[in-house]
């Protein structure tokens, strides 16, 4: 059994085998989001706190936030919505960044210890990234490409998500801190994208025992109805061992296909959190009108 957790200044999740699948809201970045990277790049952080909040009342366990936008200040930016973010939300965050120095601007603004996304197996990067982790205490999501890319063999895959537990480990940093994310390529192109996931995911559990994330949306990339895919994708992913996800807690049907999956992995005791979510609504006094309408009259 492996346990990932993370924490903001005041709450605590836990990504693990036996725990109920973790939610990683994908909203806060401007990334194919015109209207907001303006807004991030001007001071403009509304829209990001209106998304923070309504991911967390989505269902959202974490919240990604990312500040990638070209020619800004990405580190002061993403330290800016970090601070606003916690300030709002009691949730812990995913802090998302391809830029190094954006990665320790964001990790010097956080209270708690952050999930950090992300390393690879290059190497420039695990020499810069897993000491920032070390230092920080925090945790971090694996990515398993490298020098040569991204490769379609999940056999390679699986070596180079082993090399960066590995490298973490000579750092000092423990396997249960490292998340890896197997990469989900897109169907359409790859066909057999799907049953890769699903290997791989199973490899990493039982070889390696960390935990594991995607980008579930990836999945879909250039398809019709993605969310229909999504669904499906995210429900199979789940019974194949994956523990989280960043995804768009926003889109009901993804909620309540995570949701159903928790329940028949027995990862909802006594279905507490489906009924909490999907019970219709009693009227008042409706019970005890129907026991009455129930009962039989006598005939005399």
């Amino acid at each position: 059994m492996t346990d990932t957790v993370i924490s903001s200044a005041s709450k605590e999740v836990v990504i693990g085998f036996e725990r109920p699948f973790a939610v990683i809201g994908e909203r806060i970045n401007p990334t194919g989001r015109k209207l907001l990277a303006e807004e991030m790049k001007n001071g403009d952080y509304s829209r990001v706190e209106a998304d923070a909040l309504a991911q967390v009342a989505a269902g959202a366990h974490i919240l990604d936030v990312n500040a990638g936008i070209p020619l800004a200040d990405e580190p002061q930016i993403l330290a800016d919505c970090i601070k606003l973010v916690q300030s709002g939300t009691d949730v812990p965050l995913c802090i998302d960044s391809s830029i190094v120095a954006a990665l320790e601007s964001g990790l010097e603004a956080y209270q708690g210890k952050a999930l950090l996304n992300s390393v690879t197996g290059e190497e420039e990067r695990l020499e810069s990234v897993l000491p920032l982790v070390k230092k920080h205490e925090c945790a971090v999501i694996a990515i398993s490409n490298d020098d040569s890319g991204i490769s379609e063999d999940i056999n390679v895959r699986f070596d180079v998500a082993k090399k960066i537990v590995e490298r973490a480990a000579d750092h000092g940093i423990p396997a249960s801190d490292v998340v890896v994310d197997p990469l989900v390529m897109p169907i359409g192109a790859v066909n057999s994208a799907g049953r890769q996931v699903m290997e791989l995911v199973h490899r990493l559990r039982t070889e390696l025992k960390v935990n594991t994330t995607c980008g579930a949306s990836n999945l879909s990339f250039g398809l019709p109805n993605r969310n229909g895919l999504n669904t499906a994708f995210i429900s199979m992913a789940i019974a194949s061992g994956m523990t989280s996800a960043i995804t768009n807690p926003m889109h009901g049907e993804i909620m309540q296909s995570i949701r159903g999956a928790n329940v028949v992995m027995g990862h909802d005791p006594e279905c507490m959190d489906w009924i909490a979510n999907y019970r219709e609504p009693t009227a008042a006094g409706e019970g005890r009108r129907g026991r009455r309408g129930g009962r039989r009259r006598r005939r005399g």
